[in-house]
């Protein structure tokens, strides 16, 4: 069953890369450089056509370590892809600027106009938690037949940090949901005027999004990161399911649910 599923993700995601437009952009630019790349054979001399074909060679060498390097450090698709896509663009960007230095910024400029037009999607999957407004967020807090414990993740679709670790929550909820626990998220996307409320600032320099906080019986008792106005996007740590669990202490909250506490 497992290699079952994984398999369906993957297949999934293999779907997604090529409907969503921002991987389609991505993949035809890249492909872009075949159709150059052939052009040049009847143009360039032949030694230069032979330092190229020894720096693609050393460049896809180089890429494919990192690559695998960097797959086996990350958790998500979603993080494991957009490291690729960035590494590949490094790439492509050397090659390019080894062909024609004027070839290189025609593709650094597709880029940003990629990366203005199109973001890479977050994990689509909501596992058991809930997509809530900021007013849902609080009647349910504040009503008194909601579980005890509400632990919420406030994120933003045009966040990177965000995309990247989109998988965590879903699976976090499908783990340790009870009838004492409920998993929501609140995109501040959306509802940016609510970030004031719950103490998050939507400065990208803060590296407060994704914030997770936990609520027990409406009032704020954990959060991640944790309200430090020095903190900044690269002292952060990594967020992990790991990380997660351990902050929130999500294993002894579910055992005290086992045991009836």
């Amino acid at each position: 069953m497992g290699n079952e599923s994984k398999s369906n993700r993957v297949f999934q995601m293999l779907n997604r890369m090529v409907s969503e437009p921002y991987y389609l952009f991505h993949f035809l630019t890249f492909f872009s450089y075949f159709v150059i790349r052939s052009s040049a054979t009847h143009v360039l001399a032949p030694h230069l056509i032979h330092n190229l074909l020894r720096r693609e060679i050393q460049t896809l060498l180089v890429f494919a370590v990192l690559a695998v390097i960097k797959g086996a450090k990350e958790e998500t698709w979603e993080a494991f892809i957009a490291d690729a896509l960035f590494l590949a663009k490094i790439c492509l960007f050397a090659l390019a600027f080894t062909m024609d230095r004027r070839l290189s910024v025609w593709y650094i400029l597709v880029f940003l106009v990629i990366h203005m037009l199109t973001q890479q999607p977050a994990f689509q999957g909501l596992g058991t938690s809930s997509k809530l407004t900021p007013l849902q967020l609080e009647s349910l807090l504040t009503e008194g037949n909601t579980t005890r414990l509400w632990l919420v993740e406030f994120c933003a679709s045009y966040s990177s940090a965000c995309i990247r670790s989109s998988q965590h929550f879903p699976e976090l909820s499908i783990t340790y949901s009870s009838k004492n626990l409920s998993f929501g998220i609140v995109d501040l996307g959306l509802f940016p005027n609510a970030a004031e409320n719950f103490g998050i600032s939507l400065s990208g320099s803060m590296g407060q999004l994704p914030t997770f906080i936990l609520f027990e019986n409406a009032a704020e008792v954990a959060r991640f990161p944790e309200l430090d106005f020095e903190a900044t996007f690269f002292h952060n740590p990594t967020i992990t399911k790991g990380l997660l669990s351990r902050h929130f202490e999500l294993d002894r909250h579910l055992l005290e649910y086992v045991n009836g506490k």
